[in-house]
């Protein structure tokens, strides 16, 4: 393991692409680290918003993003001309899934289009969750093809799994050990070198599908323990007891124990994503099953239909029906203090609300007004919208929410995330 140095990049020109929750804060740690960034992305308004020193991602500020453009060694683009002659190119372009089959057409994409700017000497890294063998097999063949040179040889390559945590403060990408592989030693060299100027510790492993396993291994192991405390809530309630408390006490446990909070599902570019990667290459190559995945996809997707069943229930206590009433929703986003709405329960939640024939409004403060879906109906957290709300739903439980307005002015809450106490407050 490798501690930073206190060498900084002196001008070096590093391309990221794929300007999201990933990649910008990577392009805004190297351009305090020295170097100079070219951010490429195929989203022209973000390009543009970047330009202005307007961040849309919560843990990059307008101040700070506005300080690396004007240092001269930001520069934001559609095109990939101008990402030649770099040093570094680091890729972190979505993997979504497409029917639960992995779609790489962004990555397959980013390689044919980084490779006919590569130069001897230059490095590349792979970002992008993926299943082990991505770097080699599909990443490596294209760069090579594109560029006339030979992986090992006549550049470096490697794969690094991000680590980004949205709206933590505590953990960023500087502190948080960042796990690094090439495919040859003088590669790994290479890649340590890169991160080694921008994070306070790298963690070496011995190959890239290592270290391709290792971003999912991280995720899966989340996800089939959000499965099991999610289960677990289910069935809380008819047990008599309370699932929340239960957490905190287990937690108090010094040893052998690890608390995880039960919600409406899982959300993200991750989770969602993540184990269905590992599952479906160990299905395809090995002819077997990853039991505690398929698991866990069928709890946590279940999810927000049980809010659903639950929402119904105490609507039907208090002799409304759902078709009709009027719900208000606190938050799209699928974790607390972000706007990000990829694969959100939230989101999946509000839809089969409408289905249902609810009249649905949501509050979400974090999420562009131009993300969010047409059919979704936004407001502003008042005092006279949680009044008129048969049912109050906190889905997403963001800081600035009021939830004491909330629990004072709320005839029935129904609360996901255990933020809210009162006679009137059911919690998942």
């Amino acid at each position: 393991m490798r501690q930073r140095s206190d060498v900084v990049a002196d001008g070096r020109k590093l391309v990221v692409v794929g300007l999201g929750y990933v990649g910008l804060p990577l392009a805004m740690r190297a351009v305090e680290a020295g170097y100079s960034v070219v951010g490429v992305d195929t989203d022209e308004l973000r390009v543009k918003r970047l330009g202005a020193g307007d961040s849309y991602v919560e843990d990059i500020d307008d101040v700070r993003l506005m300080a690396a453009v004007d240092s001269g060694r930001l520069h934001a683009t559609t095109d990939y001309a101008r990402t030649v002659g770099f040093d570094v190119c680091v890729i972190t372009v979505p993997t979504p899934l497409r029917e639960g089959v992995p779609d790489l057409s962004f990555v397959e994409c980013a390689g044919r289009s980084i490779a006919a700017h590569l130069t001897p000497g230059a490095t590349v890294v792979l970002e992008s969750t993926t299943y082990p063998g991505t770097t080699e097999s599909l990443l490596r063949p294209l760069l090579e093809e594109g560029s006339g040179l030979k992986a090992g040889e006549d550049f470096h390559l490697g794969y690094s799994p991000e680590r980004i945590d949205p709206g933590n403060s505590e953990w960023r990408l500087e502190n948080t050990p960042k796990v690094i592989s090439g495919i040859d030693s003088a590669s790994l060299r290479h890649v340590e070198r890169f991160y080694g100027d921008i994070v306070e510790r790298t963690v070496p492993v011995s190959s890239c599908r290592t270290a391709e396993l290792t971003k999912l291994l991280e995720n899966t192991f989340r996800h089939v323990n959000i499965a099991l405390v999610n289960e677990m809530a289910m069935v809380s309630r008819q047990l008599g007891a309370d699932i929340w408390e239960a957490v905190d006490a287990a937690s108090t446990k010094p040893f052998g124990f690890m608390p995880f909070r039960p919600g409406p599902g899982v959300g993200g570019h991750c989770l969602p994503v993540d184990p269905s990667y590992l599952s479906w290459q160990v299905k395809r190559l090995l002819r077997q099953d990853l039991r505690f995945v398929g698991l866990a996809n069928e709890i946590n997707d279940h999810m927000p239909a049980h809010v659903v069943r639950r929402i119904v229930r105490g609507l039907n206590e208090r002799g409304k029906p759902v078709n009709g009433s009027r719900v208000l929703q606190l938050g799209l986003a699928y974790k607390k203090n972000t706007g990000d709405i990829r694969e959100s329960p939230a989101l999946t939640l509000a839809r089969s609300l409408l289905t249902l024939g609810a009249r649905l409004v949501v509050a979400e403060p974090h999420t562009d007004a131009y993300l969010v879906p047409p059919d979704i109906t936004r407001v502003e957290l008042c005092e006279a919208e949680v009044r008129a709300a048969d049912v109050v739903v906190v889905a997403t439980d963001h800081d600035d929410f009021d939830y004491a307005l909330v629990e004072r002015a709320g005839a029935y809450v129904l609360d996901t995330r255990n933020r809210c106490r009162g006679d009137r407050v059911e919690v998942l």
